[in-house]
């Protein structure tokens, strides 16, 4: 019953961690079998475990922390990072995790578990049990890959919320990914919440890297009606007020 205990403080394991309770693989695969059958642990996917709660019966640990255990270098990202932080209008039955590692998506206790690639390797901060992109490269990325993950409408929702930023980290994140269209996509999107008090010095680094680049904010808008901003190089959907008021906010 001590092994169950301390498999109750880790919550999720692997057959590794066990072993380093019991002393050895073949004490930990003999563990593992015997606690599985009584109910004590379950199986998430192959190689990886998690401690059933002696009074629910569930899982004691939450999708971000199993997420973050998948393997050493996963951490939370994109929508999913929103979610942790309490910013999610929508809540999403997928978690989105980065890594070196690649892996096939598996489902457990009701999420499914998606690969993202790698990322940049930086911008991640271990928040209790959890690995997760920090709030600007959260920012970063979602605005990056906003069309994979929620969409425009629920990506403008996210950033109502954002209080503040640290713009530094915006720019240092965006200038690691190198790419222009994110510069021309962030300087336009973020420039519609003042809120965050961001500094003309941001907007007018972001618009260095534009050049004489014209872009839509996204593809399918080449078939939809759109508005062309002309600060910005940009086609942005011409409902784009409506959608910052669905979003949750309105000072545009």
């Amino acid at each position: 019953m001590d092994y169950y205990i301390q498999l109750l403080k880790k919550g999720c394991f692997t057959r590794e961690e066990v072993a380093g309770i019991t002393g050895n693989l073949r004490t930990a695969d003999s563990l593992l079998y015997s606690y599985k059958k009584k109910n004590y642990i379950e199986s998430v996917r192959r190689n990886l475990y998690v401690a059933l709660s002696p009074e629910t019966g569930g899982p004691v640990c939450n999708p971000y922390e199993i997420a973050s255990k998948i393997f050493n270098d996963a951490y939370i990202s994109h929508h999913s990072a929103f979610e942790f932080y309490g910013m999610g209008n929508q809540v999403f039955s997928e978690i989105t995790v980065c890594s070196h590692s690649r892996f096939l998506p598996f489902e457990y206790d009701g999420k499914t578990y998606l690969y993202s690639g790698t990322g940049i390797n930086m911008g991640i901060e271990s928040v209790g049990k959890v690995r997760v992109s920090d709030l600007e490269r959260t920012i970063v990325d979602n605005i990056k890959d906003f069309t994979r993950y929620g969409g425009l409408e629920e990506l403008l929702h996210c950033l109502s919320m954002v209080t503040y930023v640290d713009e530094k980290k915006l720019l240092v994140y965006m200038e690691a990914y190198n790419n222009q269209f994110l510069h021309q996509k962030a300087g336009y999107i973020l420039s519609l919440f003042p809120d965050m008090k961001i500094s003309p010095i941001f907007f007018e680094q972001c618009k260095k890297r534009i050049h004489k680049s014209v872009r839509y904010l996204y593809e399918d808008l080449r078939t939809e009606k759109s508005s062309f901003i002309r600060e910005w190089k940009l086609y942005v959907p011409e409902n784009i007020k409506d959608l910052l008021r669905e979003g949750g906010e309105s000072l545009v």
